[in-house]
């Protein structure tokens, strides 16, 4: 951990030189999950060139190494100041307000870089608690760096095993509860099938069965990126109860929809090396 917090010290321009150093790796080395990519992005994009799926992927890269390592390393230490200047949050108080009059509120969000620093970023804008629901890593040691990173600035981390037995509370412990719910649910759990980006793809049922069966408001954050290292994310309102005339998937079909939407505006955001169509 010692080694991670020094080199967290470093200016995030000095990060990105290594960073630099690692997109070429990635990109011209060891073509990291190049078959992956070139599959999702031809199922994506089938309207674009060969070209421009190319120059997709390639941006990809970019803002992978990027994100996974010099911003990601850089948010364990990373100042106030200097995360109020590169992480723009946008309508915050939309999503405070039902808390402060004593409901929680969910907030759901995709794969769009650089997802970690929103975590930090709410933390940080909020007036209320926010608890973002995590999986936990399989590497013990990263699990746990992760756990100091996420938590830098108050949040609140809940693996998901747990946040099933914490649900109870969510009465009487009004919060905001972050789902990244565009991740591919393993077979033991509620499953929905629909196409997203040109595929059938699964996911999670649970944000929208708790919304719905506790009456929550639903709110979405679209992620865009400013220049390298400066990110806008702004909350809408997705859903609000009652949801008496809502039909089955309502919720999670408008999630969809508005991802994808993030993710035609900017495609080199999405997490493209990830298995998300494998049914």
């Amino acid at each position: 951990m010692f080694f991670f917090r020094m080199l967290s010290r470093l200016p995030l321009p000095v990060l990105y030189l290594f960073s630099d150093l690692l997109y070429l790796i990635a990109r011209y080395v060891i073509s990291y999950r190049k078959k992956v990519i070139d599959e999702n992005l031809k199922f994506a994009f089938p309207e674009k060139s060969a070209e421009e799926r190319k120059k997709i992927r390639n941006k990809f890269y970019r803002n992978f190494t990027d994100a996974f390592f010099a911003e990601t390393i850089k948010m364990l230490t990373i100042s106030e100041e200097e995360l109020r200047r590169r992480f723009q949050v946008v309508n915050q108080e939309i999503v405070d307000a039902p808390v402060k009059a004593g409901t929680s509120s969910l907030m759901m969000a995709g794969h769009i870089f650089n997802w970690e620093m929103a975590i930090l970023g709410v933390a940080l804008h909020t007036e209320v608690d926010a608890e973002t629901v995590y999986l936990k890593l399989n590497n013990d040691f990263f699990d746990q760096l992760m756990l100091k990173i996420r938590t830098h600035f108050g949040g609140i981390m809940t693996e998901k095993k747990a946040f099933r037995r914490s649900m109870i509370t969510m009465r009487s412990q009004p919060r905001i509860v972050h789902l990244a719910a565009d991740q591919r649910p393993p077979v033991s759990d509620s499953r929905y099938t629909r196409e997203f980006m040109n595929r059938p793809a699964l996911f999670f049922e649970g944000g929208e069965v708790l919304a719905k069966k506790m009456k929550l408001p639903v709110f979405f954050g679209t992620i865009t990126k400013v220049k390298r290292g400066h990110y806008r994310f702004e909350f809408e309102k997705l859903a609000e109860p009652p949801y008496t005339e809502h039909a089955a998937h309502s919720i999670t079909d408008e999630f969809c929809r508005r991802l994808e939407e993030n993710i035609r505006n900017q495609p080199d955001l999405y997490l493209w090396s990830h298995k998300r169509w494998k049914i």
